[in-house]
């Protein structure tokens, strides 16, 4: 069934429609807006056919990408990026197979993944928005990957949870290849002492690099700065590359692309 509501009958509905409708991945179904968050606002809800055929477009175009750049079949690993979408949305998803899932809230994550936990074991889940000192704890329990370390304040509280005893997530600190002041990240400039002072000072293991690049620069430039800054630290995990862009990022050496789009239609 083709889903619509009056999200769509706005200028800018319409117009983000078509973007992802005639988007790299192919024309797929717009979601079906449903489900609920755990306040009550309408999120979506894609249904399986809406879904999978663009899920499995994605991931052929992320095996070709692979090919074209001489990478390692299967080297690059998908997160599909499931913020807004209500769990019987991503349950088509993980039926089939799908394990890796990022989100941007921690209370929205905490909402609606435990029971999702407990249905599909193996999730792999991935913390890709920003996140408050406040509430590290809370992300240390839920997520298996946090990729936006970006300041002291949250390293300082990461580090405590760890000196609890509590779970580790893997963690990776989010840079601002663009230096942009209402994007969250470490400049460039100051992403080696972070580093440093994350392993030394606080006793972080980093074991990845995250980055967002300026909408309106090509991407690739950002993408290779990002590789730089791991490279000079001995950093071999890069998540770059979402729905936009993740070609480009898979030929500069991405080994984690975020998508979301792509797989789960325009939010609205």
């Amino acid at each position: 069934m083709f889903c619509s509501t009056n999200l769509y009958g706005t200028e800018s509905g319409k117009t983000a429609l078509l973007d992802w409708f005639n988007g790299p991945v192919g024309p797929v179904k717009p979601p079906c807006w449903t489900g609920t968050d755990p306040i009550g606002n309408k999120m979506p809800m894609p249904t399986a056919q809406d879904t999978l055929p663009a899920y499995q477009n994605v991931l052929s175009a992320i095996r070709r990408a692979e090919a074209d750049a001489g990478r390692t079949a299967r080297s690059v690993t998908l997160v599909a990026v499931s913020k807004t979408i209500a769990e019987d949305g991503i349950r088509p998803v993980l039926e089939a197979g799908q394990r890796v899932f990022g989100e941007n809230r921690v209370q929205e994550a905490k909402a609606k993944w435990p029971a999702l936990r407990e249905a599909y074991p193996g999730v792999e889940l991935h913390l890709i928005g920003p996140l408050q000192s406040n509430k590290a704890r809370e992300a240390v329990a839920l997520f298996d990957v946090i990729e936006t370390v970006d300041r002291r304040s949250l390293a300082e509280a990461l580090a405590a949870e760890f000196a609890r005893g509590s779970k580790r997530p893997k963690l990776y600190v989010q840079i601002n290849t663009g230096d942009e002041p209402q994007k969250a990240g470490v400049s460039p400039r100051e992403a080696d002492a972070f580093l440093d002072a994350c392993r030394t000072e606080w006793g972080l293991p980093i074991e990845g690099l995250m980055c967002i690049p300026p909408a309106e620069d090509p991407p690739s430039p950002h993408f290779a700065l990002l590789g730089m800054i791991a490279a000079r630290h001995g950093i071999t995990t890069l998540s770059m590359g979402m729905s936009g862009d993740y070609e480009a990022a898979i030929q500069m050496g991405a080994t984690h692309v975020r998508l979301g789009s792509a797989i789960f239609g325009a939010r609205g």
